[in-house]
């Protein structure tokens, strides 16, 4: 896996580099919106993917070796199968490699490398063609011999809503001799100690589907199947329908990508949009808490975090119209509100082991500012005035508990931050406080839809117009030689979170923050490093950052760098999807930060800032060498509608929403808000 290469050169000179790695990108797109790695002599490559239904998470990793061989191990998590201690990692985990498969016998022969009677043999060598990504994994192979000519596609994607995940077999006679091909049938159990689960007794099944001996004419084809599946109790799992589980699964993603639709110029963009909608979306699980979006990544299941759910996915959640995502939402935001108590202690970090237990290691990361920052967002965005009186009650104690909270110099008081103590933090940190601020705006925005008090709506006027000054006050600083922010007192090292005032619309030191975000201190070749001279990097505040650099106005410039960073993240070495962390995890696909890529669009490019439960304002980025943007079938404010962005010249905008109501239109200029009426 790359890592992040601590920036040395001016950006000029990294251009030049970055230029030269992207005419070399591994993957590429193909019409249907899929990518493609067409397998060639950048050998060998390994990578690793996860794909996520209600019940099973599916990890594959794969490997073409030197001579082109594909090795593939998959994994699956079974996020409501616990194991003991139940605690965030005790999902029930199984590997099936290669080799823990059916023999597969062509013309009585081993496919794979085998003794055979005693004698080693190898007679169907397999040279990977192609990988392909759309929501299912297919590879191609090509199987050939003296009198064989075979192409295999596998297909690997997780059920939609059963604790299984499936491998489709298609081989395909290229040659001109009918061809016998065998997969021997396979039933095989493994189960934990019963001394060992939570809810067992449970099992790990690996089968066959239409296994047995088939004879294939030339040009025809044949299927087998195999299936990996959890079950409790005693008696044999019946087996799957390969065919509608494949077709559950393509409806799944076809009903995500039908949401939420990007249009720009850009086809980089407009693809890079639609995987991440994929991950941030199917990382849904079914649990006895209920719904539960999970990061995944083989650790994080069956829990919901203060920022990964209530800060990141869920206000994106808000915009796609997935009744499935909303459903998760929700219940994250009321499985929080639980935990509110008159004596104003901390709401745990983490509600985890689907609702049963509860994680708080780091005490008060800023949570409070995370859950009022994401509700307020969302239940504004979401526009449904019951679930956002069901939300009010956690926002305004949210809100109460952070003023409680001030220190001496007004600004919030925290334990950590949401890195946990892996960086210096302070005893006050940027990020909380520029959350508290924003979450104040929003309950006003809120409120008064609610028909909140006018006194208690005024209180938190005036305590954001306080906090702001403090803010500035507190945290604004000369670091490195920019004019921006300190993180903490004492902090004198450039961090990648200086980006979060961006995103809440805090401009005053724009200038100073966007050239030290971008500067050689802090960007590196795959984004942000989370501190100066340091090469570790987690995506989501590089995705911050290009969110708020697009708010800020600085849409050329962000727009080169989103295009770096979307580009390195679907088409290069480590794909389809942004990362969590590297060397943390080996960047690992966590699902809420494809959300975050998201927002980069609906928040940052478009400017969308929800002004209350049927209205937003818009402050659309056009690029300049582009003449439209649009996101089409956006559920949001109560209503389904378009934004189209035109170009009418170099100087006006043009705005339109479109819903079946009609067409408004809004005319701006460049850099102007509108303020949109539902």
């Amino acid at each position: 896996m790359r890592v992040g290469i601590k920036p040395i050169f001016s950006f000029t000179i990294c251009c030049l580099i970055y230029g030269a790695a992207s005419a070399q990108n591994r993957w590429h797109i193909l019409p249907d919106g899929g990518i493609e790695w067409t397998v060639d002599k950048q050998l060998p490559h390994a990578d690793h993917i996860e794909m996520s239904g209600k019940q099973v998470s599916l990890w594959v990793q794969y490997e073409a070796d030197t001579a082109g061989a594909l090795h593939l191990t998959r994994t699956l998590v079974f996020p409501s199968f616990r194991l003991l201690p139940n605690n965030t990692h005790a999902s029930m985990m199984y590997n099936v490699a290669d080799h823990d498969l059916p023999r597969i016998l062509i013309n009585g022969r081993p496919m794979k490398a085998d003794v055979y009677y005693g004698v080693p043999v190898n007679d169907f060598p397999e040279k990977a063609i192609s990988i392909r990504h759309k929501g299912i994994m297919e590879t191609n192979s090509r199987l050939l011999s003296k009198n064989v000519a075979l192409q295999l596609k596998r297909c690997l994607f997780p059920s939609d809503n059963e604790a299984m995940a499936l491998e489709k077999l298609v081989f395909i006679n290229t040659g001109d001799k009918p061809v016998k091909i065998e997969m021997e049938e396979l039933y095989k159990e493994q189960h934990p100690a019963d001394s060992r689960v939570v809810n067992g007794p449970l099992r790990f099944v690996t089968g066959t589907v239409g296994a047995g001996e088939k004879t294939v004419a030339p040009g025809d084809s044949v299927i087998f199947g195999l299936f990996y599946a959890a079950l409790r109790g005693t008696g044999r799992i019946p087996t799957p329908l390969l065919a509608a589980e494949e077709r559950a699964r393509k409806d799944r993603v076809a009903g995500i990508l039908s949401l939420l639709q990007l249009e720009t110029p850009d086809t980089l963009l407009n693809t890079a949009f639609a995987f991440a909608k994929i991950r941030a979306t199917e990382s849904i699980f079914f649990t006895k808490g209920g719904y539960m979006h999970g990061p995944g990544g083989l650790r994080y299941y069956a829990a919901i975090w203060a920022n990964d759910q209530a800060e990141y996915v869920n206000p994106f959640f808000a915009f796609l119209g997935d009744s499935t995502g909303n459903q998760s939402a929700m219940n994250a935001y009321r499985w929080f509100a639980k935990f509110m108590n008159p004596d104003y202690n901390p709401i745990p970090s983490s509600i985890i082991a689907e609702g049963e237990g509860t994680w708080h290691g780091r005490r008060d990361r800023g949570d409070m500012a995370m859950i009022a920052y994401g509700a307020g967002r969302y239940a504004l965005a979401y526009g449904n005035a019951d679930s956002a009186k069901v939300l009010w009650p956690l926002i305004t104690w949210c809100l109460e508990y952070l003023q409680r909270n001030l220190n001496a110099e007004g600004v919030v008081h925290s334990d950590s931050d949401e890195l946990e103590g892996r960086f210096p933090a302070g005893d006050a940190n940027l990020n909380t406080s520029s959350l508290y601020y924003d979450a104040l705006g929003s309950a006003v925005m809120l409120g008064r839809d609610l028909k909140a008090p006018a006194a208690l709506l005024k209180q938190y006027e005036q305590q954001a117009a306080q906090l702001k000054k403090n803010i500035d006050r507190f945290f604004g600083a000369t670091v490195d030689g920019f004019n921006t922010y300190r993180y903490y007192a004492g902090n004198t090292v450039l961090r990648a979170w200086i980006a979060t005032p961006l995103t809440v619309d805090l401009f005053d030191r724009r200038a100073g923050t966007i050239a030290a975000l971008f500067s050689p201190r802090l960007w590196t070749a795959d984004g942000l490093a989370s501190q100066a001279g340091d090469s570790t990097f987690w995506d989501r505040s590089t995705l911050y950052a290009l969110r708020g650099v697009l708010a800020a106005g600085e849409t050329a410039k962000a727009l080169d760098y989103l295009r770096h960073y979307s580009e390195r993240r679907l088409l290069g070495e480590h794909v389809p999807y942004p990362v969590e962390a590297y060397p943390e995890g080996n960047q690992r696909h966590l699902s809420a930060e494809s959300g975050l890529y998201c927002r980069i669009y609906t928040e940052g490019l478009f400017g969308i800032r929800p002004a209350g439960l049927n209205r937003f304002n818009c402050t659309p980025r056009l690029p300049a060498n582009w003449h439209f943007m649009t996101l089409r079938n956006i559920h949001a404010f109560g209503q389904v509608f378009s934004l189209e962005v035109t170009r009418q010249n170099k100087a006006r905008l043009q705005i339109k929403v479109v819903s079946a109501g009609g067409t408004k239109v809004y005319a701006i200029k460049e850099g102007e808000t509108a303020a949109v009426q539902l």
